[in-house]
């Protein structure tokens, strides 16, 4: 079995699932964000690494205690421990073992089954309601798009925000208005659009300079402000100050994510493949890598090329 380490390609024995677990022959692996930020050393883990958190392809064999149906099912799924799916083969967590639908493509699949749950999800730990006015950031990309697509579906005015060269691509994922951030001054532009009011949820996966100027853009009184992650590599010098003077709210919302019961979890990512196969939840995948050029498909991330997703291929 051939695997990337940090950042080179080895040859390595098959690894054997344990209790709960099945062993995946990878066909796509999904590349994101978070192994970027472990590779580049800002969340360093043990050495040695295997990045990839998800897989697709068939089920070659079940570890113990596993529902022996899965047995060779095309699925996506979850790696076991703290990744590996940057192979040709990787254990899995049996209970995130997702079974294709039928006439959904694996690498879509693989790009909407934890990706639309985490948009879910979100939305749902923010209290979406179908008469917000929704502001979301970095709203080009792997999360961002199916932030948009998930609010818009839900009844929610959608303000997108990106770099100016991808604000086409925000309205084709469904989005009310494209706002580049690019240029200073771009949360007024944001409560222009909304009469002067402010946006009523704002969700942020940039960080930074980014969120102060999402929260610029959020109404007084009513506003609410969830940080999901911090791509600019810096965590926002927020006012603590005027937040509380103005009557917002600030809330961590991928925490509240992950520490959903797994019941609920597992039926997100499943509403999100149900939605993909209707052609409700449509993920773009920017490009696909085969997996000996993984580091290109992290430099392409840490570059902000990428609308959508990036897939590897083996």
């Amino acid at each position: 079995m051939r695997r990337t380490r940090t950042f080179g390609a080895e040859t390595v024995a098959d690894p054997e699932p344990a209790a709960g677990q099945v062993l995946v022959d990878v066909r796509v692996a999904g590349v994101a964000y978070g192994d970027v930020i472990v590779r580049s050393g800002r969340y360093p883990l043990p050495l040695p690494w295997i990045p990839g958190i998800e897989v697709g392809g068939r089920v070659v064999a079940v570890g113990p205690e596993v529902d022996g149906s899965l047995l060779g099912a095309t699925v996506v799924a979850t790696t076991a421990g703290q990744a590996g799916g940057y192979a040709e083969r990787a254990v899995a967590t049996a209970a995130y073992a997702f079974p294709v639908p039928d006439g959904l493509a694996l690498d879509v699949a693989l790009t909407v089954f934890q990706a639309g749950a985490l948009a879910r999800g979100l939305l749902s730990a923010m209290r979406l309601r179908a008469e917000d006015t929704v502001l979301i950031t970095a709203a080009a990309g792997r999360i961002g798009s199916l932030l948009v697509q998930t609010a818009k579906s839900a009844g929610a005015t959608v303000i997108g925000a990106a770099s100016s060269a991808k604000l086409t691509a925000v309205s084709e994922f469904g989005a009310d208005h494209a706002v580049g951030y690019g240029a200073a001054g771009w949360a007024e532009q944001v409560r222009e659009l909304t009469g002067g009011r402010g946006v009523t949820l704002a969700l942020d996966a940039v960080g930074g300079r980014t969120t102060v100027s999402a929260l610029a853009a959020i109404a007084d009184g009513e506003g609410r402000l969830g940080l999901y992650g911090y791509a600019s590599g810096d965590w926002p010098p927020l006012p603590v100050e005027a937040i509380t003077r103005r009557g917002l709210t600030l809330s961590g919302p991928l925490g509240t994510v992950i520490r959903k019961p797994d019941a609920d979890q597992r039926d997100d990512a499943g509403q999100a493949l149900a939605a993909a196969a209707r052609g409700e939840l449509v993920p773009r995948i920017h490009a696909r890598f085969e997996l000996e050029r993984a580091a290109e498909a992290h430099r392409e991330l840490e570059t902000r090329r990428s609308v959508g997703a990036l897939v590897l291929t083996t």
